[in-house]
């Protein structure tokens, strides 16, 4: 028995930014030694035109749905299952199993070797319902899945979910509550882990702060150089920053969203609260020479067109690392979604599997300016965040960027970023659908 284990792209394209999905190292532990696998990472190899297994299982994202469903269709034959899971299918699984055999809602570690019972029984179910009230347990991730070496950065969870509910975020519609590893766990991880440079892929890796210094206590021998992401009420707090440096952290994402306070309340956004603190904050991460990766979403009710350029003085000004400037996605199960469809604002019924939607396009109706407006500024300013004359500026504004491993960081991330906006902007998700019950 065969399983062939796709992690698609957006688009069929080359990806210059992949990080390794950790997802499928767990799930090859997970899968008896019976099974044959074969794993395809569609954003740094090209797909075959044919795929001879028993199970094609596509982790799916919203992005990439349409690339999904366009891709069963190629795959299906009479005798080989379908199978998706991920983000898409937990919170849209009757959309997903108009193309798949049957779909993994939510986590699969208590999912998938039901599955795999049941296609051994021939008698597979349409849906697999993970149970999230449980921690997340310890399975020693098989890596030899894995034929790329993806920049050699290691990419691993201390939790899933977040404890903040923020209008336009996805995290919440898959993850009711938060569910943390042990501290146990995450240090046999990182001990196994070859690579140096660690990526947590947490929401937000902060849970408290108790739990945190015990972490950052746990972590801190094994030498490793990380980055990870981390809300405004943790950048505010000098003790947890000064223990995140010394336990080897050298960036944080942090989720500035917006400058404006009203579209803060409108976010739901509560560690956001003192906008004029922002660049104390930015100036107490750079006491402690850590870099930072802002993200920004424009398009709430409250932005009109003069909000791009005062962001992106803002980031210039506070020599941001590495930014998204991002317009506002309603992604399907958010708040913001049903909010825009309630007002009868969104421009497509589902953007993911229009065959009009284009990478980087508006799929609303904002309040305070057109969808073309929203769209071009936010290129506009990516072009120029990124252009050669504002990396150098930034890279020399920053004392810290001349830290060897900020240094080689920071030219690293820009170079890529400038490289994947030309790239991207304005191509078609996934391909041609055809769906015409979708626009």
């Amino acid at each position: 028995m065969k399983i062939t284990f796709i992690r698609l792209n957006m688009f069929e394209y080359i990806s210059t930014d992949a990080m390794k999905p950790i997802l499928f190292g767990i799930i090859k532990s997970l899968t008896p030694s019976e099974f044959e696998i074969d794993f395809i990472d569609e954003r740094v190899e090209k797909l075959p035109d044919t795929i001879d297994s028993d199970i094609i299982a596509f982790s799916v994202e919203t992005y990439t749905a349409k690339r999904a469903y366009i891709l069963s269709k190629k795959y299906k034959k009479e005798n080989n299952i379908i199978v998706m899971g991920g983000f898409h299918p937990t919170v849209m699984p009757d959309e997903a199993l108009k193309y798949a055999d049957s779909v993994i809602i939510g986590d699969a570690e208590d999912t998938w070797g039901k599955f795999l019972l049941d296609y051994k029984n021939g008698a597979i179910k349409k849906k697999y319902i993970s149970d999230e009230s449980f921690p997340i347990k310890y399975f020693e991730e098989d890596t030899s899945i894995y034929k790329h070496k993806y920049y050699g950065v290691g990419v691993y969870q201390t939790s899933r979910g977040c404890k903040f509910n923020c209008d336009f975020c996805s995290i919440k519609t898959m993850y009711k509550c938060v569910r943390r590893k042990s501290v146990d766990a995450v240090v046999r991880e990182l001990k196994k882990a070859k690579e140096k440079i660690i990526f947590f892929a947490d929401d937000n890796l902060f849970y408290d702060e108790k739990s945190a210094i015990e972490l950052f206590r746990a972590i801190a021998p094994l030498k490793k150089k990380w980055a990870c992401q981390i809300s405004m009420d943790v950048a505010r707090n000098d003790d947890l920053l000064r223990k995140m440096k010394k336990a080897g952290c050298f960036l944080v994402l942090l989720g500035f969203e917006t400058l404006n306070a009203y579209n803060l309340d409108k976010m739901n956004k509560t560690a956001n609260k003192a906008i004029e603190s922002y660049d104390e904050v930015i100036k107490r991460i750079y006491k402690h020479r850590m870099l930072i990766y802002g993200t920004f979403v424009f398009g709430y009710d409250n932005d009109n067109t003069e909000v791009f350029n005062r962001t992106f003085d803002f980031a210039v000004r506070n020599r941001l690392a590495v930014t998204n400037f991002n317009p506002l996605i309603p992604m399907p199960g958010t708040k913001v979604y049903k909010r825009l469809e309630s007002e009868n604002r969104l421009i497509y019924k589902k953007w993911w599997m229009s065959d009009k939607y284009r990478y980087g396009e508006t799929a609303y109706i904002p309040k305070n300016m057109t969808p073309e407006q929203l769209r071009d500024n936010c290129l506009a300013i990516r072009k120029r965040f990124y252009s050669f004359g504002c990396i150098i500026k930034r890279l020399f504004s920053n004392p810290i960027n001349f830290i060897p491993w900020n240094f080689f960081v920071f030219m690293l991330v820009n170079f890529i970023s400038q490289k994947e906006i030309r790239s991207k902007q304005g191509q078609i998700l996934g391909g041609i659908l055809n769906e015409t019950d979708v626009d």
